[in-house]
């Protein structure tokens, strides 16, 4: 695993070196904007009210921990991504109006989507590390440039425009080739999974109707 430090915007050339699996910390302007943003810009066609692709090629899907006051200075103490794999349905149209080239997240997004959307629009996908991390990336949050649609969405759903520095550490989920760290090794769990289960007897659960299929289960 290596670590990079990105400046935003970033560039292709930037992101070429990354593999999945490598930390990313970030550096520069970002914004966050989740399904509020997306259903009002591409299933309403209300356009943002500032030009995002002006600020930033990074978008965070989140929900920060923040304050406006009234004279409408904002404190941000903390941020937590949310699952990105909800937007999917929207985010082609996004990458296409925006042109993001880092989509930050949680959870990652489906393999489809990396190879349909992202490959296409030389785009990555970086996810958080675990969970509990929301206060430890709220300390890169240096200032916050200014928050847009509060009244229409609510804090969580705003666009904030984030100034930040040594910001993360985020793990690589894709890359330029849409290879995906959490598929990659899920496979590679998935391979071992039958030896786990050899000589076991069938799952306790379809005792009560449930799925007896081990590739069904959660665990």
């Amino acid at each position: 695993m290596k670590t990079h430090r990105l400046t935003l915007p970033v560039t292709t050339e930037d992101l070429k070196p990354l593999r999945p699996g490598d930390a990313v910390y970030l550096n520069g302007v970002l914004y966050t904007g989740r399904e509020g943003l997306y259903r009002r810009w591409l299933d309403e066609g209300l356009a943002p009210p500032l030009d995002l692709a002006r600020i930033s090629n990074a978008n965070f899907h989140c929900s920060p921990a923040a304050s406006v006051a009234a004279d409408g200075t904002a404190r941000l103490g903390a941020v937590t991504a949310t699952a990105s794999f909800r937007f999917s349905k929207w985010i082609g149209r996004f990458l296409d109006l925006s042109q993001a080239r880092i989509v930050i997240g949680k959870g990652g997004m489906a393999e489809r989507d990396y190879r349909d959307h992202f490959v296409p629009h030389q785009a990555i996908y970086l996810t958080t590390v675990g969970y509990g991390a929301g206060a430890l990336l709220g300390r890169g949050v240096k200032r916050v440039q200014g928050v847009h649609w509060l009244e229409e969405l609510g804090i969580a759903q705003a666009i904030w425009v984030l100034e930040v520095a040594e910001f993360g550490p985020f793990l690589v989920e894709s890359d330029l080739e849409g290879r995906s760290l959490f598929a990659e090794q899920s496979r590679r769990i998935d391979q071992g999974v039958d030896a786990l289960y050899a000589g076991l007897k069938p799952p306790a659960l379809g005792r009560f109707g449930e799925c007896v299929e081990r590739w069904k289960e959660i665990l």
